[in-house]
C-alpha cells in the first residue's frame, strides 16, 4: 500500500473515531460509572472477585463492617432497573439508588463507592428490607424522577460548600423539629423514603404525607427526632445539584404526646430506643432542595458509624 494510501486510512480511521472521544470534563464521571457497572454486575453473578477491590477495602452492609461476598452478594436473586446515579469525580465517588431482590422480597438499596486509581477503596450499601426496615410501607416498584437527572444550568448552581450547608440545614430542620426551618425548599419539593413518597400524597393513608416538605416541617411533627447524628456528605455532584448525605435518626422512645406548632395534639410513633441508618441524597437547584430520595433501615439504637471513625481513607 502506498504512502498516501496509508495516510487516507488514518486519517478516515480517525475521523471515524472523534465523535466517540470523550469530553474531557466528563470522562471521570464515565470512567467512575464504568466501575459502578462493574460493580453491579458482580453483584448480581455473586462473584466479589470481579470486582477492582483495593488492598484494604472496606464494605459494608446496613453499617456493618462485611466480608465482599457476605450479606447482600450471597442472597441477592435480581437488580431491579431503577437506576439513579451521581457522580463526584472531584472525590472519587459516585452513588447509586435502585432495588434488589432476595429471593421473594424486593428491597430498595443505596449503594456509595469510593474510587482511586480504578480501585474500590469503600463500598457502602444500605438495604431497606421490608421486614427489617422499621417503617410500615417499604415499595420496591420504583418510577424514574426526571429532576434527578437533570443537569442545572450555570445559573441555578451553587458552591460545593453551600449544597453540603443546605443539605445539613435539612438535618438541623429535622432534629427536634419544632416548626423552624433552618433550609430552604421549592415549593412542590418531593420526598421518597423507601420507596414511598411521603410528600405531596393524598391517597397514601397518611394524613402527614398530604403535606410538602415545608409544611410538614413548619408543624414540627418530626418533634420525636431527638437526634441526626454522625452527618457525613462524602459526595457532591455540583453539575446536578445533588448532595449524598448520611447520618443516624436516634429516637430516645421518652416523647409520648406533644403539641405540633397550630397547637392539635400529636403521639410520636416510637415508644423505645430507637434508630434508623440513612443514605439520603438532596437536589438542590438555587439554593432551594427540590428532590429527596432516601433509603434507610433500624439498626440498633445508638449504633457507631464505621464510616464516622475515618470518613476518608487516601
Amino acid at each position: 500500500m502506498s504512502c498516501n494510501k496509508w495516510l487516507w486510512l488514518a486519517a478516515s480511521l480517525l475521523a471515524a473515531i472523534q465523535p466517540l472521544q470523550a469530553d474531557p470534563a466528563q470522562s471521570p464521571r464515565r470512567s467512575l460509572y464504568t466501575v459502578l457497572d462493574t460493580y453491579l454486575t458482580a453483584l448480581k453473578a455473586h462473584h466479589p472477585t470481579q470486582v477492582p477491590w483495593a488492598t484494604g477495602a472496606v464494605y459494608t452492609e446496613n453499617n456493618v463492617i462485611l466480608k465482599a461476598g457476605d450479606g447482600l452478594w450471597g442472597t441477592v436473586t435480581a437488580v431491579g432497573d431503577y437506576d439513579f446515579r451521581f457522580a463526584d469525580p472531584q472525590t472519587g465517588s459516585v452513588a447509586f439508588y435502585g432495588t434488589v431482590t432476595e429471593t421473594d422480597t424486593a428491597s430498595p438499596f443505596a449503594l456509595r463507592l469510593k474510587i482511586k486509581d480504578g480501585q474500590i477503596l469503600e463500598a457502602e450499601t444500605v438495604v431497606a428490607r421490608p421486614l427489617d426496615a422499621g417503617v410500615p410501607f417499604v415499595n420496591a416498584k420504583l418510577t424514574t424522577r426526571p429532576e434527578l437527572n437533570e443537569v442545572l444550568r450555570p445559573a441555578e448552581r451553587v458552591s460545593r460548600e453551600r449544597l453540603i450547608a443546605i443539605a445539613n440545614g435539612y438535618f438541623d430542620t429535622l432534629q427536634r423539629n419544632d416548626g423552624t426551618l433552618h433550609t430552604d425548599f421549592e415549593p412542590g419539593c418531593n420526598r421518597r423514603e423507601d420507596g414511598m413518597q411521603t410528600t405531596n400524597h393524598p391517597n397514601s393513608g397518611y394524613a402527614n404525607m398530604e403535606l410538602g416538605c415545608a409544611a410538614q416541617f413548619k408543624l414540627g411533627i418530626y418533634r420525636y427526632d431527638d437526634a441526626l447524628r454522625a452527618r457525613r456528605f462524602p459526595l457532591v455532584d455540583e453539575e446536578r445539584g445533588l448532595v449524598l448525605a448520611s447520618a443516624f435518626i436516634d429516637h430516645s422512645g421518652r416523647l409520648n404526646d406533644y403539641k405540633l406548632a397550630d397547637g392539635r395534639p400529636a403521639t410520636s410513633m416510637f415508644h423505645r430506643p430507637h434508630s434508623y441508618y440513612l443514605l439520603e441524597a438532596f437536589r438542590i437547584r438555587s439554593g432551594r432542595i427540590q428532590s429527596i430520595e432516601a433509603v434507610f433501615t433500624t439498626v440498633p439504637y445508638g449504633m457507631p458509624s464505621p464510616w464516622s471513625l475515618e470518613e476518608s481513607r487516601q
